[in-house]
């Protein structure tokens, strides 16, 4: 078989330029560090690269999520915390307040300070978070949540809460809404409020009482109506019989589950109300209080219905004390989550980094010595071809 000059020529040129590509393909692949530059260089190992590259993307943007999720809540966090110190305070000054040795002068300068707590609870509640946005707001986050609606406090914002997607099926509520923290106070010990009738002319105080046996409770409006100085009845909204018994300052008073104290000397036709729970927001609590304590009281009676409002405004604060912790309670579970969705996520993500850098990234040991082995082939190639390109049948005549 004959073979022709140019046909040597061009087989070793092929031959030298192969080992070429490969030579340069190496070196770029050590320049960069990735062994897969182009599907072409491992199309199995580069589509299974693309997943991995979209799931670590997936991860980042949950990332980033959680963070201003944890941004909000700490912040909530730490506003919850300043509402609880502020009602504390208020409380520290109530119970001062109601001290028999504290004149209405002294009353009326609690009263000017528990005002300025109460437009720094409404500064509060108005609080903003990093980016402009008001954190107890519901959805309506650029609407300022509390105002003044004439003598009281008005909620302009909305229920809403949003929810931010800090998983592949993982979802955590950023807040709570201005409603639910401040407007929705349990009122009295929460199943039932106690109230002195306003034209009472004896010294009866009531206490908020409590439920004995929640089985027996039926829910309804009761009014407590002393027949004489010694004897009293309960009477439903229906205006039906209850109970009715005789009166001893300190004694215990049972209808339907439910008992209350009366202290002191209540006069014939003196009434007290109790009635089911509603909510009271904290605002109109504070107000009431500043009422109260802005109110002469020289009057006996007077004297009466203040120390009931007093221990009525009392129980009222500490159930907000109460209802606030077991917000902060829900902000701090929520906390902990995130927390700990951050610590699996960072987990996931150094396993996919792992697996991408096993498939996608060099091994310079083993590149490097394909290497010095390509180059050897190429050198080989080169000094043959040298040799080849200059035999002639001249040199043998």
């Amino acid at each position: 078989m004959r073979v022709s000059t140019a046909g040597i020529h061009q087989s070793a040129l092929a031959g030298i330029m192969e080992r070429n590509a490969e030579l340069v393909k190496l070196q770029n692949q050590i320049a960069t560090g990735k062994r897969i530059r182009t599907p072409a260089d491992d199309p199995t190992g580069a589509v299974r690269a693309t997943e991995l590259d979209r799931l670590l993307s997936e991860s980042s943007q949950y990332a980033r999520n959680s963070d201003v999720a944890t941004n909000r809540l700490s912040l909530e966090e730490q506003t919850l915390g300043d509402v609880t110190s502020l009602l504390q305070r208020v409380r520290d000054l109530t119970v001062q307040a109601n001290n028999a040795t504290v004149d209405a002068t002294g009353r009326q300068s609690i009263a000017t300070e528990i005002k300025a707590r109460l437009d720094e609870l409404m500064s509060l509640a108005n609080h903003k978070d990093a980016n402009g946005e008001y954190l107890f707001a519901g959805f309506k986050t650029l609407t300022q949540p509390f105002g003044n609606a004439g003598p009281s406090v008005q909620y302009f914002g909305d229920q809403g809460t949003r929810s931010v997607q800090v998983g592949p099926s993982q979802t955590v509520v950023d807040g709570h809404s201005g409603f639910e923290v401040f407007m929705d106070v349990p009122q009295g010990n929460g199943t039932f409020y106690t109230r002195a009738g306003a034209p009472n002319t004896g010294t009866g105080i009531i206490d908020t009482g409590s439920v004995t046996n929640p089985t027996a409770w039926v829910s309804d409006t009761y009014t407590i109506t002393f027949t004489s100085a010694t004897t009293y009845e309960v009477r439903n909204a229906a205006n039906t019989l209850v109970s009715s018994g005789a009166y001893t300052s300190g004694g215990s008073i049972t209808f339907n589950g439910a008992q209350v104290t009366i202290t002191g000397a209540p006069a014939a036709n003196d009434t007290f109300q109790v009635g089911p729970s509603g909510s009271e927001d904290m605002f109109t609590t504070l107000n009431k209080l500043v009422a109260t304590l802005n109110r002469p009281g020289v009057p006996a009676s007077d004297s009466a219905q203040f120390s009931t409002e007093m221990g009525a405004t009392l129980t009222q604060l500490d159930s907000a004390l109460d209802h606030v912790s077991s917000v902060r309670s829900s902000v701090g579970a929520r906390l902990s989550v995130l927390q700990s969705t951050a610590d699996g996520r960072a987990d996931n993500d150094l396993e996919l980094k792992q697996s991408l850098s096993q498939l996608r990234d060099l091994d310079y040991a083993d590149a490097v010595t394909k290497l010095n082995v390509q180059l050897v082939g190429l050198q080989a190639a080169q000094s043959s071809y040298a040799q080849l390109s200059q035999l002639s049948l001249f040199n043998f005549l």
